[in-house]
């Protein structure tokens, strides 16, 4: 490796690095600004965040290459622009194209990695990323009483309290309604006062009740006609309720449900999932066109008691003007308005089923070429930054972040836009 490659290898990668941790940083910033509602109060633990945070980091390290590639070129030959060392380089008789070579052998390598990384990384990363955030979605808030308000988050129960003291625990007025057999509120608890703690790692919920009284109403409605009840009361100065909270328990979703989506797919996944939907959809259409032949027919009826089957031909209107009763007419009318009703609703429903598979085979497309796009990118957005530095002679932090947000925020937003 001689000289001119080291410096200018040394100029590009220090900011390509940096730039690629940033962008990933903020793109991890906006995914917690989106999904910050589904992620608090839900008692997570860390391990789940890192996981969290580690898949959608994967997953923004292709949309950050383009932009940390183009940021570097800009601020390395911007640099050596900007202290003529682009200049002596032209002097000592080396062309630009030949200066640009090792940082466009570098970006090369970059956009190979890329594509591999589109290819095969990204698509494990979205299935882990999104089934676990799918799952945390679905998780329930850790429980929260409120003063005066029903809980009701806790399978078959319904909980209310007067007043939560500042300890969390103390509770004041508590009455629970017990719902697990479904038959209205026959089954309710009262308490002056009590505690509310966890045990067993949060996986229970224990509430400790003082000077109270339970109430049963026992129905008995086994036979139709008749109905008893038995009224039970009991009374306590101390009682213990313990409630489950598997509930409220992070569950993992099996992920094969999220394996068929296109975000999830490598390219040869993709072009089998659209050969297969094109072929699909050919073989709808000719189905439907089949079918819909069931629908036509001609009849001519001379009497009550008498129905002939005639093909379709010249002669037929000739035929029709046999029919002279208006009752025939109407007849013949009605069956002609409904068969064309059936037909109409057939080919509705074919065109709606055709239309969503023909949606989903141009996602699968589309993603597909996304992996091929997103490498190029990268060359181009070189190529681009490169040119760029070397015209206005600009290193450092100042001129090239800002053109280079400019060039990314229009690629992100045309890529976004016309998807």
């Amino acid at each position: 490796m001689k000289k001119i490659d080291k410096l200018v290898l040394g100029s590009f990668i220090g900011p390509f690095v940096l730039t690629t941790c940033v962008v990933v940083f903020i793109f991890l910033i906006r995914f917690l600004m989106v999904y910050f509602p589904e992620l608090i109060g839900k008692n997570l633990g860390i391990d789940v965040f890192l996981r969290l945070f580690f898949y959608f980091s994967l997953m923004t390290i292709p949309i950050a290459l383009p932009l940390a590639i183009l940021l570097s070129s800009l601020m390395c030959f911007g640099n050596l622009g900007e202290y003529t060392e682009l200049t002596a380089i032209k002097s000592a008789g080396i062309t630009i194209s030949r200066a640009l070579l090792p940082a466009l052998v570098f970006t090369f390598f970059i956009s190979i990695l890329s594509f591999w990384y589109n290819n095969q990384v990204i698509p494990w990363a979205n299935l882990k990323g999104y089934s676990l955030l799918w799952d945390v979605k679905t998780t329930k808030v850790t429980m929260n009483l409120k003063e005066g308000v029903f809980y009701k988050d806790i399978p078959g129960y319904s909980i209310k309290v007067k007043k939560k003291y500042a300890d969390e625990k103390s509770l004041k007025d508590v009455i629970i309604y017990d719902h697990r057999k479904d038959n209205g509120n026959v089954n309710i608890t009262l308490a002056d006062s009590g505690q509310m703690y966890m045990m067993l790692n949060d996986t229970y919920l224990v509430f400790e009740l003082f000077n109270g009284n339970s109430y049963i109403d026992h129905r008995d409605n086994s036979t139709p006609g008749t109905s008893s009840t038995a009224f039970v009361r009991n009374s306590f100065k101390h009682n213990k309720l313990v409630l489950s909270l598997e509930s409220f328990g992070l569950k993992r979703t099996d992920e094969s449900q999220f394996k068929y989506s296109e975000y999830m797919k490598n390219v040869s996944q993709l072009d089998s999932m659209v050969y297969a939907s094109r072929k699909d959809i050919l073989s709808q259409n000719k189905m439907s066109a089949e079918t819909s032949k069931g629908y036509y027919n001609y009849t001519f009826k001379q009497s009550t008691a008498k129905v002939d089957s005639i093909k379709a031909g010249a002669w037929i209107d000739n035929k029709l003007k046999l029919i002279q009763t208006p009752a025939l007419k109407k007849e013949v009318f009605d069956i002609a308005l409904s068969k064309i009703s059936d037909v109409k609703e057939t080919f509705v429903g074919n065109q709606k089923n055709i239309k969503s598979k023909v949606y989903d085979t141009n996602k699968a497309e589309i993603e597909k070429w996304h992996k091929y796009t997103q490498a190029v990118g990268c060359l181009i957005m070189f190529l681009i930054g490169a040119s760029l530095g070397a015209i206005v002679k600009k290193g450092g932090f100042g001129m090239p972040v800002l053109l280079s947000i400019a060039f990314f925020i229009l690629m992100y937003v045309l890529t976004q836009f016309f998807d």
